[in-house]
């Protein structure tokens, strides 16, 4: 003798088993997808540093270094940049050593606008080289001028001075 237990359906109503979903609906992961994309078009440009400088061409190649180099640009009007930090050629020595916590191996890119008197790029130079700052580079752009052929073992796109 069986005896149930549980409230028995009613007539003419029938329960509908629901069957897990077998397929993954991917449309919202694409448009996710698309978002993202986007989003990382936009801001890819704004995440190099903020001063606009003309750099000068060359035909070299660039340096490939995992380490993230500190960043010292002189626009055309010559006025100094550390990163995005404007300051004074003699501020630049003690701001940097600070930075760094004194560590004279740090990489220092130099990027100078093409305009800027040469006076200018030699004076930055001067001030990090004596402040003990070993590894400098000055930055510019890898397209070859037009005038001016590539030459043969030609530098790297930075130049570092050891």
């Amino acid at each position: 003798m069986a005896v149930r237990l549980g409230a028995r359906p009613q007539r003419g109503i029938h329960r509908r088993k629901s069957h897990p979903m077998s397929e993954i609906n991917v449309t919202p992961m694409v448009d996710v997808m698309l978002v993202l994309l986007v989003i990382f078009m936009i801001t890819a440009p704004l995440l190099t540093v903020g001063v606009p400088v003309d750099l000068p061409k060359t035909a070299a190649d660039a340096i490939q270094d995992p380490t993230e180099p500190l960043v010292v640009t002189i626009n055309k009007e010559g006025k100094i940049f550390l990163q995005e930090a404007e300051l004074t050629a003699d501020q630049l020595g003690p701001r940097v050593a600070a930075i760094s916590n004194n560590n004279p191996d740090v990489r220092i890119f130099i990027r100078g606008d093409q305009a800027v008197n040469y006076g200018a790029i030699a004076q930055v130079l001067g001030q990090l080289v004596s402040a003990g700052f070993r590894h400098l580079a000055l930055i510019s752009d890898s397209a070859a001028p037009a005038n001016a052929p590539a030459a043969e073992g030609a530098a790297s796109g930075t130049t570092e001075q050891q």
